[in-house]
């Protein structure tokens, strides 16, 4: 069984096929006209920290596509806690038919996999995000310069490294694009990471760099791209990092002027308004970020489709009929003690 935890455990060809997929089931949805492919199905929403684009995009796309979504928020659920994951993993995965898990630790995900007996979906985690650079990929292909293909595409990712860094470092290198991360020399990306890369650029003939001057980055970028200079568990290093970043390493427009005119902005959001990015740009005419947002959705449910529908056992109408029958005919032959009268009675 496949899970969706890291791009890397998939080639190239199979992430261009699930863009496509993404391409086809945004059009249905458009029209109104998404089939039921997820009809019955069930997801498990596991959250340790809230969400906003994650939890409606999955829940959502759930619906659209004939299927459930329980949201299990922080707190309501006992994994790892008075529960192991490897009990959890394997209790819920009787329950419904895929795991979705946003979790603060890679290795709470990975556990999941490694019990689940359903595909288990990473959410984001501390090390990387999938969901949202697939989704991030296919926005660049729908806004992409006419005429030029995804191999020639620059990306200049500017700040710090985070999660989001990373995950878009890994597939624009898979992808055979160029990706360059800027941020101070302490904030750029771990030596470990841009040996992925290279090693990606090697399989695909894509360029990768590393850079501490925005201006050079952003040189004949198509797409500018940036995140929150902190995450969770770095409040404490919020004076230092502003220090670091601001106000050379913010996206403003004397940055986006160093940069081609087509050239597009783009953040994963939520976004810290006035401090990574100005509002000038997040709400000028080169922001496609709520584009990039709506993504999200048609996103999750290419995944959903692809990893949670080839297990599900869809019944022949001819059993479908034989256990209306049967379940029908013993309700009518039994009841319990003081249960209301059979509908079959009241016909009568």
């Amino acid at each position: 069984m496949r899970h969706f935890i890291d791009t890397q455990d998939f080639t190239k060809t199979e992430l261009v096929w699930l863009m496509d997929l993404i391409g086809l089931l945004k059009t249905a949805d458009r029209d109104r006209a998404l089939p039921p492919l997820l009809a019955g199905a069930s997801l498990g929403m596991i959250f340790e920290e809230p969400s906003t684009r994650t939890r409606i995009s999955f829940e959502v796309a759930m619906t659209k596509l004939g299927g459930h979504a329980l949201y299990l928020k922080p707190g309501e659920i006992h994994l790892g806690v008075r529960e192991s994951i490897k009990d959890s993993a394997r209790v819920i995965s009787r329950m419904v038919d895929a795991i979705e898990a946003r979790t603060l630790k890679h290795a709470t995900v990975t556990e999941l996999a490694r019990y689940a007996n359903v595909p288990v979906i990473n959410g984001l985690t501390d090390y990387n995000h999938p969901t949202q650079v697939l989704c991030d990929v296919f926005t660049m292909r729908e806004h992409r310069p006419a005429g030029k293909p995804l191999e020639a595409l620059k990306v200049a990712f500017i700040g710090d490294a985070t999660n989001v860094c990373s995950s878009l470092m890994m597939i624009c290198t898979q992808m055979g694009m160029e990706f360059v991360h800027c941020a101070p020399p302490r904030y750029q990306a771990p030596e470990a990471w841009q040996l992925i890369a290279r090693a990606n650029c090697v399989q695909s003939g894509g360029r990768f760099s590393v850079t501490d001057d925005p201006v050079q980055a952003v040189a004949d970028a198509d797409f500018i791209y940036t995140d929150l200079w902190w995450w969770v568990g770095q409040e404490a290093e919020i004076p230092e990092r502003q220090a670091a970043f601001m106000p050379r390493y913010q996206v403003n427009d004397a940055l986006l002027a160093n940069a081609p005119p087509h050239a597009k902005f783009m953040h994963c959001l939520p976004a810290s308004r006035g401090v990574e990015v100005t509002d000038a740009v997040m709400d000028g005419p080169r922001a496609i970020i709520y584009d990039q947002a709506e993504n999200r959705l048609h996103a999750e449910k290419a995944i959903l489709v692809a990893f949670v529908r080839p297990h599900l056992r869809l019944p022949s109408a001819k059993r479908s009929a034989r256990h209306a029958h049967a379940i029908g005919a013993f309700l009518d032959d039994h009841q319990l003690d003081g249960a209301a009268t059979p509908a079959a009675a009241l016909e009568a």
